[in-house]
This record gives structure tokens, C-alpha cells and sequence, in this order.
């Protein structure tokens, strides 16, 4: 069976190990172990008796709700969508239009796929160049191959012109696709930071999968600047938060005219009345969203000290719900090692080219999940070569 470019492919991993699916505890996929929600829950078994309709094709109530996460947003500058996959995969059309698309790496595998769909013509921008991105709580990242907090974005700005005030029109055609936090390091960058490449690029797409698990105080979203800037795409999941990977749900928050442009080359109904219903129920479960803000920095911290104290490996500080490790050890032998006698799937890193396979990555979840996990890579690292 062909390995996986993704997380949480428990068929892969079942086959692997050589047990059920279901017998596999997935620390490869970043999903929150708290939910979903019982609230969610009841929401999608009230919902139904709507499978006899068709859901409304403008979801009006749907921006409706997912606008009460954001104070302020006009419902009409969301757009929900089909998991934020789907999403990407039209902010990828807008993107391949430019004659550039700058494309910060390591990067998500499923931005390749967009990229490419339409023929974009990518740039790789490395992270390490990025240093100038200030890094909330920890300028140290990936034993400081990616340099430090102080550091120009060579690749970025390189032949642009000084950002001057008051606001210039946009003066090129290249695009911008990075994440926030980035995925798979878990650096967190300053919004103050990124907000001067707005001016710089005819479009700036951020995903910010992962910003709902920091608090709102903590937060470093653009989504406020979305009515000042008409080239900015903010793309955001709520299946990680709220645990619900298998309905498939996002959101995409942007100009309304960008929208209108993308409802007329999308599927009609991308989103079911079940992920409607879920979605109008997670955003108001304040007790679920502050269980989670509580849960994460006690849970992620036993996890890193842990995996600190373990022989070969070393953990980078993350601001998310996952944490990279780099292995002296190969990765993608410490995960079928792990699959084979624990039944634990990390994910490995082969996807990221500038990462290989001595870099994996391990998802959060709870303290007794984390110590099972810590014992298993134990076990294995302590035989070394022998296991």
C-alpha cells in the first residue's frame, strides 16, 4: 500500500501494524482529543430530517453563525467550503494567474496539489530566510537551521521597493501562500509582521488551520485586515478544533466580489445540512472552546519535555496542537516500529522535501495519551538499531 502524503490515514497504518483500524491511536493527524463537542453532536442528529433538502445554496445562516467568531466581519466575506481544502484548491486558480506564486517552505503538501492543478509557477521561499517573521514565545526553531528573529526575508522582498506610506497600490503580480501557525514547525508569526507583505503582493493567501486553539488574546489572525485589503484570503478548518476531520468543513474569509467569482466555478451545495448544522453549534460552545485553551499549553508542554529527555530526539516549540521532532534516528523507521509493537502512528516527514526522514511530527493529544506515546518511543530508542 502506497504511503501516505497525509496524516490520519489509519488504513495505511492498520495494514501496517496488522490490526483493525480503529485499533490505532493517531498521533499523525492534528485533531483536538476533546471533542467533538456533545453540543455538535446533537446538533447533527437534530438535523436529520433536513437530508430530504437540498441546503440553501447561498448559506446565509451558515455565514451567519461563523461570523459571530470574528466581531465586526460582514457575513457576506465568508465562504464556507468543503473542508478548507476545498477552498485552497480556488485560491490556487487566483494564484497560478499571477505570473509567481511565493510558497513558504516546508509546506503543506496539499498546496503543491492546488498550485500545480492550475499550472501556477511556484517559488519555493525557505522558512530559514523568514527570520525577520517574529516568532511568538521562542526565537529557536529546528536547531537553528532556520536562523534567527532578526534576519531579512531575502528570497520575499528581494528587488522590491521600500514599503512607503501612506498605502500604494499593488505594484506586481506575484501571490504569497503560508500558514499561520506554520505547519509543520508550529511557529507562530506576528501579525505586525506579516501585514507589510499585503503591499508587496497581488494576493496573500493565509491558512491558519490551527489559530483556534490559542486564545483570542493570543491570537495573531489577519482576519480583521480582510476589509482593508482586497488580495487577502484568510482560510481557516473547523474540523481540527472541533474534532470532526470525516465531516469536512472550513471556512474562507475574503473580499465578497473574490467569493462570487468562486461560487460560479465550485460544485453547487459543497457543504451538507449536517456540517451546517455543526458548525452553527461549535461556534457558540464557548465551555468547548475554553476546555480546549486549557487543555493544550499543559498537554503540549508534558509531551516536549518528554520527548526533551528521550535519546536522539529533539522537539521544537510549537504554538499549536503538534510538535515537529527532529530524530537522529530515521523517522520512517520509528513509525512502523511504533505501528508494529505499540499500535501509536506519528507522521513522518517524507512529504516536506526540505525536511526527509529525520524529522517527525506528533500531535497533542491528551496527558495519559502522551505518555503511552513517550514510553513506545522509549522502548524503540533505547534498542537502537537493534529493534
Amino acid at each position: 500500500m502506497r504511503r501516505p502524503n497525509h496524516g490520519g490515514n489509519l488504513v495505511w497504518a492498520g495494514a501496517i501494524a496488522g490490526c483493525p483500524p480503529s485499533s490505532i491511536l493517531d498521533f499523525s493527524a492534528s485533531i483536538n482529543p476533546l471533542g467533538p463537542p456533545n453540543s455538535v453532536i446533537a446538533a447533527i442528529e437534530a438535523q436529520f430530517k433536513g437530508l430530504i433538502s437540498y441546503p440553501d445554496p447561498n448559506y446565509q445562516q451558515l455565514r451567519e453563525s461563523l461570523s459571530q467568531l470574528h466581531p465586526n466581519l460582514n457575513p457576506d466575506s465568508i465562504v464556507p467550503g468543503n473542508g478548507s481544502a476545498e477552498l485552497l484548491t480556488w485560491a490556487g486558480r487566483e494564484l497560478a494567474q499571477l505570473e509567481e506564486t511565493c510558497l513558504l517552505t516546508p509546506a503543506f503538501s496539499d498546496y503543491q496539489r492546488a498550485l500545480k492543478a492550475f499550472e501556477a509557477n511556484v517559488t519555493a521561499c525557505p522558512l530559514r530566510d523568514w527570520g525577520c517573521l517574529t516568532v511568538k514565545g521562542n526565537s529557536k526553531s529546528l536547531g537553528n537551521a532556520y536562523g534567527n528573529a532578526d534576519k531579512a526575508i531575502a528570497p520575499i522582498l528581494n528587488g522590491q521597493l521600500p514599503i512607503p506610506n501612506p498605502k500604494p497600490p499593488i505594484l506586481n503580480r506575484r501571490g504569497l501562500l503560508l500558514n499561520n501557525p506554520h505547519n509543520p514547525t508550529g511557529r507562530l508569526f506576528d501579525r505586525e509582521t506579516i501585514e507589510p507583505l499585503l503591499e508587496q503582493f497581488a494576493l496573500v493567501v493565509i491558512d491558519e488551520a490551527f489559530m483556534d486553539f490559542l486564545p483570542p488574546e493570543k491570537q495573531q489572525s489577519l482576519i480583521p485586515l480582510v476589509q482593508d485589503y482586497s488580495n487577502l484570503v484568510i482560510l481557516r478548518s473547523l474540523t481540527k478544533f472541533y474534532s470532526l476531520p470525516g465531516l469536512r468543513l472550513g471556512y474562507g474569509v475574503t473580499a465578497p466580489e473574490r467569493i462570487r467569482r468562486w461560487q460560479q466555478w465550485r460544485d453547487p451545495w459543497s457543504v451538507n445540512c449536517l456540517a451546517a448544522a455543526a458548525a452553527a453549534a461549535a461556534v457558540i460552545d464557548t465551555e468547548f472552546q475554553q476546555q480546549t485553551w486549557q487543555w493544550l499549553p499543559a498537554a503540549r508542554s508534558q509531551l516536549f519535555q518528554g520527548l526533551a529527555k528521550l535519546p536522539g530526539l529533539q522537539p521544537e516549540y510549537s504554538a499549536a496542537n503538534f510538535l515537529l521532532v527532529h530524530s537522529q534516528q530515521s523517522s520512517s523507521q520509528i513509525q512502523e516500529k511504533l505501528l508494529k509493537q505499540s499500535r501509536f502512528l506519528i507522521r513522518d516527514c517524507l512529504s516536506f522535501p526540505e525536511l526527509g526522514d529525520h524529522y517527525f511530527r506528533v500531535a497533542v493529544r491528551t496527558e495519559a495519551d502522551n505518555q503511552c506515546l513517550l514510553e513506545g518511543l522509549e522502548t524503540i530508542l533505547s534498542r537502537g538499531d537493534r529493534g
